[in-house]
Protein backbone atom coordinates (compact mmCIF):
# COMPACT_ATOMS: atom_id res chain seq x y z
CA UNK A 1 0.00 0.00 0.00
CA UNK A 2 1.59 3.21 -0.94
CA UNK A 3 1.76 6.09 1.28
CA UNK A 4 -1.31 8.17 0.34
CA UNK A 5 -3.46 4.78 0.99
CA UNK A 6 -1.33 4.41 3.81
CA UNK A 7 -2.45 7.58 5.27
CA UNK A 8 -5.80 7.54 4.36
CA UNK A 9 -6.79 4.48 5.83
CA UNK A 10 -4.89 6.22 8.91
CA UNK A 11 -6.94 8.53 9.04
CA UNK A 12 -10.33 7.67 8.31
CA UNK A 13 -9.64 4.29 10.70
CA UNK A 14 -9.23 6.79 13.77
CA UNK A 15 -11.74 9.91 12.43
CA UNK A 16 -14.76 7.32 10.99
CA UNK A 17 -14.40 3.73 12.30
CA UNK A 18 -17.48 2.38 11.89
CA UNK A 19 -18.58 4.31 8.24
CA UNK A 20 -21.86 2.53 6.89
CA UNK A 21 -24.85 3.15 4.13
CA UNK A 22 -27.01 6.25 5.36
CA UNK A 23 -29.55 4.53 3.50
CA UNK A 24 -32.39 2.95 5.92
CA UNK A 25 -33.46 -0.30 5.70
CA UNK A 26 -34.37 -3.58 7.45
CA UNK A 27 -33.64 -6.25 5.92
CA UNK A 28 -31.72 -7.07 2.68
CA UNK A 29 -34.29 -6.37 0.11
CA UNK A 30 -35.45 -3.07 1.46
CA UNK A 31 -31.50 -2.51 0.96
CA UNK A 32 -31.35 -3.00 -2.59
CA UNK A 33 -34.88 -1.34 -3.01
CA UNK A 34 -33.31 1.92 -1.16
CA UNK A 35 -30.25 1.85 -3.58
CA UNK A 36 -31.90 1.68 -6.85
CA UNK A 37 -34.11 4.46 -5.49
CA UNK A 38 -31.17 6.55 -4.51
CA UNK A 39 -30.18 6.88 -8.23
CA UNK A 40 -29.80 10.30 -9.05
CA UNK A 41 -31.04 10.86 -5.45
CA UNK A 42 -30.49 12.25 -1.92
CA UNK A 43 -29.83 9.44 0.58
CA UNK A 44 -31.93 12.10 2.94
CA UNK A 45 -35.24 11.99 0.28
CA UNK A 46 -35.08 8.44 -0.03
CA UNK A 47 -34.87 8.15 3.79
CA UNK A 48 -37.87 10.12 3.92
CA UNK A 49 -40.34 7.94 1.21
CA UNK A 50 -38.75 4.23 2.28
CA UNK A 51 -40.28 4.44 6.03
CA UNK A 52 -44.28 4.06 4.50
CA UNK A 53 -42.80 2.30 1.71
CA UNK A 54 -41.44 -0.56 3.72
CA UNK A 55 -44.00 -0.86 6.08
CA UNK A 56 -46.43 -1.30 3.21
CA UNK A 57 -44.12 -3.78 1.76
CA UNK A 58 -41.34 -4.97 3.96
CA UNK A 59 -40.43 -8.17 1.95
CA UNK A 60 -40.39 -8.88 -2.21
CA UNK A 61 -43.28 -11.58 -1.15
CA UNK A 62 -45.94 -8.93 0.03
CA UNK A 63 -45.03 -6.24 -3.18
CA UNK A 64 -45.15 -9.55 -5.48
CA UNK A 65 -48.88 -8.94 -6.41
CA UNK A 66 -48.56 -4.89 -6.14
CA UNK A 67 -49.88 -2.56 -8.96
CA UNK A 68 -47.81 0.54 -10.72
CA UNK A 69 -50.64 2.27 -9.63
CA UNK A 70 -50.49 1.45 -6.19
CA UNK A 71 -46.61 1.75 -5.93
CA UNK A 72 -46.24 5.08 -7.76
CA UNK A 73 -47.65 7.08 -5.14
CA UNK A 74 -45.15 6.15 -2.38
CA UNK A 75 -42.31 6.91 -4.64
CA UNK A 76 -43.74 10.18 -6.97
CA UNK A 77 -41.52 12.69 -4.92
CA UNK A 78 -38.17 10.42 -5.80
CA UNK A 79 -35.88 11.11 -9.12
CA UNK A 80 -37.76 9.06 -11.90
CA UNK A 81 -40.27 7.84 -10.23
CA UNK A 82 -41.76 6.23 -13.46
CA UNK A 83 -38.97 3.95 -14.15
CA UNK A 84 -38.21 3.11 -10.59
CA UNK A 85 -41.50 2.26 -9.60
CA UNK A 86 -41.30 -0.41 -12.74
CA UNK A 87 -38.21 -1.52 -11.60
CA UNK A 88 -38.66 -2.11 -8.13
CA UNK A 89 -42.21 -3.90 -8.90
CA UNK A 90 -40.19 -6.27 -11.69
CA UNK A 91 -37.23 -6.38 -9.33
CA UNK A 92 -39.81 -7.87 -6.39
CA UNK A 93 -41.20 -10.16 -8.74
CA UNK A 94 -37.92 -11.86 -10.16
CA UNK A 95 -36.78 -11.94 -6.31
CA UNK A 96 -39.71 -13.93 -5.74
CA UNK A 97 -39.81 -15.96 -8.87
CA UNK A 98 -36.09 -16.59 -8.89
CA UNK A 99 -35.00 -16.50 -6.28
CA UNK A 100 -37.30 -17.71 -3.36
CA UNK A 101 -37.49 -13.86 -2.67
CA UNK A 102 -34.10 -14.15 -0.93
CA UNK A 103 -31.76 -11.21 -2.43
CA UNK A 104 -29.00 -13.12 -3.84
CA UNK A 105 -25.11 -12.92 -2.59
CA UNK A 106 -23.12 -13.04 -6.03
CA UNK A 107 -22.76 -9.62 -7.92
CA UNK A 108 -23.65 -11.33 -11.22
CA UNK A 109 -27.01 -12.34 -9.74
CA UNK A 110 -27.72 -9.02 -8.16
CA UNK A 111 -27.36 -7.88 -11.86
CA UNK A 112 -30.02 -9.60 -13.54
CA UNK A 113 -32.63 -8.00 -11.25
CA UNK A 114 -34.40 -5.06 -12.82
CA UNK A 115 -32.50 -1.84 -12.73
CA UNK A 116 -29.37 -3.06 -10.77
CA UNK A 117 -26.32 -2.33 -12.60
CA UNK A 118 -22.80 -3.20 -11.77
CA UNK A 119 -22.48 -0.29 -8.97
CA UNK A 120 -26.35 -0.87 -7.13
CA UNK A 121 -25.29 -4.68 -7.45
CA UNK A 122 -21.82 -3.60 -5.33
CA UNK A 123 -23.11 -1.73 -3.38
CA UNK A 124 -25.85 -4.20 -2.09
CA UNK A 125 -23.17 -6.93 -2.13
CA UNK A 126 -20.85 -5.07 -0.25
CA UNK A 127 -23.10 -3.85 2.33
CA UNK A 128 -24.65 -6.85 3.48
CA UNK A 129 -22.30 -9.66 2.50
CA UNK A 130 -18.64 -8.15 2.97
CA UNK A 131 -17.88 -8.30 -0.80
CA UNK A 132 -14.18 -7.31 -1.44
CA UNK A 133 -15.26 -4.88 -4.11
CA UNK A 134 -15.21 -1.09 -4.69
CA UNK A 135 -18.31 0.67 -5.84
CA UNK A 136 -17.69 4.02 -7.32
CA UNK A 137 -20.52 6.84 -7.21
CA UNK A 138 -19.83 10.39 -8.04
CA UNK A 139 -18.41 11.27 -4.73
CA UNK A 140 -15.76 8.53 -4.64
CA UNK A 141 -15.08 8.87 -8.19
CA UNK A 142 -14.17 13.10 -7.39
CA UNK A 143 -12.89 12.29 -4.07
CA UNK A 144 -10.23 9.70 -5.06
CA UNK A 145 -9.08 11.19 -7.79
CA UNK A 146 -8.67 15.04 -5.92
CA UNK A 147 -7.16 13.19 -3.25
CA UNK A 148 -4.44 11.60 -5.32
CA UNK A 149 -5.87 7.80 -4.44
CA UNK A 150 -6.36 7.21 -8.65
CA UNK A 151 -4.51 9.23 -11.20
CA UNK A 152 -6.30 9.65 -14.63
CA UNK A 153 -9.05 7.53 -14.77
CA UNK A 154 -11.45 8.34 -17.31
CA UNK A 155 -14.52 6.52 -15.72
CA UNK A 156 -15.72 4.68 -12.67
CA UNK A 157 -14.57 1.04 -13.95
CA UNK A 158 -10.75 2.69 -14.11
CA UNK A 159 -11.42 4.29 -10.85
CA UNK A 160 -12.37 0.81 -9.06
CA UNK A 161 -9.88 -1.24 -10.71
CA UNK A 162 -7.28 1.57 -9.11
CA UNK A 163 -9.10 1.48 -5.88
CA UNK A 164 -9.23 -2.08 -5.56
CA UNK A 165 -5.99 -2.43 -6.55
CA UNK A 166 -4.82 0.12 -3.63
CA UNK A 167 -6.61 -0.77 -0.67
CA UNK A 168 -6.51 -3.93 0.96
CA UNK A 169 -9.12 -5.90 0.32
CA UNK A 170 -10.13 -6.37 3.44
CA UNK A 171 -10.93 -2.91 3.89
CA UNK A 172 -12.75 -2.20 0.54
CA UNK A 173 -16.25 -2.14 1.94
CA UNK A 174 -15.35 0.23 4.41
CA UNK A 175 -13.34 2.10 2.52
CA UNK A 176 -16.28 2.77 -0.01
CA UNK A 177 -18.08 4.25 2.43
CA UNK A 178 -14.91 6.54 4.14
CA UNK A 179 -15.05 8.22 0.07
CA UNK A 180 -18.63 8.54 -0.06
CA UNK A 181 -19.12 10.54 3.29
CA UNK A 182 -15.85 12.28 3.05
CA UNK A 183 -17.53 13.81 -0.68
CA UNK A 184 -20.47 14.17 0.65
CA UNK A 185 -19.47 16.00 4.01
CA UNK A 186 -16.17 17.59 3.62
CA UNK A 187 -14.60 17.43 0.04
CA UNK A 188 -18.02 18.77 -1.54
CA UNK A 189 -18.30 18.98 -5.49
CA UNK A 190 -18.39 22.74 -5.80
CA UNK A 191 -16.70 23.79 -2.74
CA UNK A 192 -14.41 21.25 -0.89
CA UNK A 193 -13.87 22.59 2.24
CA UNK A 194 -9.72 21.84 3.09
CA UNK A 195 -10.11 23.60 6.08
CA UNK A 196 -11.87 20.82 7.78
CA UNK A 197 -10.02 18.31 6.51
CA UNK A 198 -7.18 15.63 7.58
CA UNK A 199 -5.96 14.70 4.41
CA UNK A 200 -4.14 18.04 3.15
CA UNK A 201 -0.87 16.89 4.20
CA UNK A 202 -1.19 14.01 1.13
CA UNK A 203 -3.95 15.67 -1.13
CA UNK A 204 -3.03 16.08 -4.85
CA UNK A 205 -5.67 18.39 -5.24
CA UNK A 206 -5.06 20.77 -1.68
CA UNK A 207 -1.36 20.64 -2.65
CA UNK A 208 -2.00 21.67 -6.31
CA UNK A 209 -3.37 24.76 -5.26
CA UNK A 210 -0.75 26.07 -2.67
Amino acid sequence: MNKVYQYVVDYFSKEMPDAKTELHYGNPFQLVVAVRLSAQCTDKRINLVTPKLFQRYPDAHSMYDATFDELFPFLKSVSYPNSKTADILALAKMLVDDFGGEVPHSVDDLQKLPGVGPKTANVVASVLYGAEVMPVDTHVFRVSDRIGLTTGAKNPLQAEKQLEEGFDKKILSKAHHWLILHGRYVCKARKPMCNKCGLTEVCRFYNSNL
